[in-house]
């Protein structure tokens, strides 16, 4: 039995985003960590809430892909929501960034992780976890689900629906995996 309430937090959502990349779909907790460059019983705990939280499965290695999208499509913005800061140096992110900015047109906004060594100038949205551009410099499909999941946070409703379309790719692809 719970004896308090258990709240899921961004890092939850990072790590089981991470597992459903090819690259995570195979790494055990310490690998986890090493990718995400936090420690290993932030991995553990973190699944451990996902796992009350049904998002993932008892044995904490199958993802529970309708939850983890139900979540993200219809409450990641409410959960952890984000607003626009300053203008600054960053890492492109939501419709800024490749695979959404693939299927939109720019109206001239620009959202970035702030990082000085990044590309384009834009607003800065804070990230998932701070290390996310880290993260994300070592693998490119982990950092389309971030760029997919901020679309969802700061998106208007045309920039979810390509989120939702392009969240739907990913969680397929990992579910054909696991058949």
């Amino acid at each position: 039995m719970i004896e308090k309430q258990v709240v899921i937090r961004p890092l939850d959502i990072v790590i089981l985003l991470k597992k459903i990349t090819p690259a995570g779909d195979t790494m055990n907790g310490k690998q986890l960590a090493e990718s995400l460059e936090i420690s290993a019983s932030e991995v553990s705990i973190a699944l451990e809430r996902a796992r009350i939280a049904q998002l993932i499965d008892a044995s904490k290695s199958r993802i529970n892909v309708l939850a983890l999208k139900d979540f993200i499509t219809y409450g990641i913005r409410y959960c952890f929501p984000v607003q626009p800061g300053s203008i600054v140096r960053g890492f492109p992110t939501a419709s800024s960034a490749s695979p959404i900015s693939n299927s939109i047109a720019s109206n001239g906004e620009q959202y970035v992780w702030k990082d000085a060594s990044g590309s384009e100038r834009g607003q800065s949205i804070l990230p998932l976890y701070a290390k996310a551009v880290q993260a994300a410099k070592k693998d490119s499909d982990f950092y389309a689900l971030l760029a997919i999941v901020d679309s969802f946070r700061i998106g208007k409703t045309r920039e979810r629906q390509i989120a939702m379309e392009e969240l739907d790719k990913y969680l397929n692809r990992y579910v054909a995996t696991k058949q």
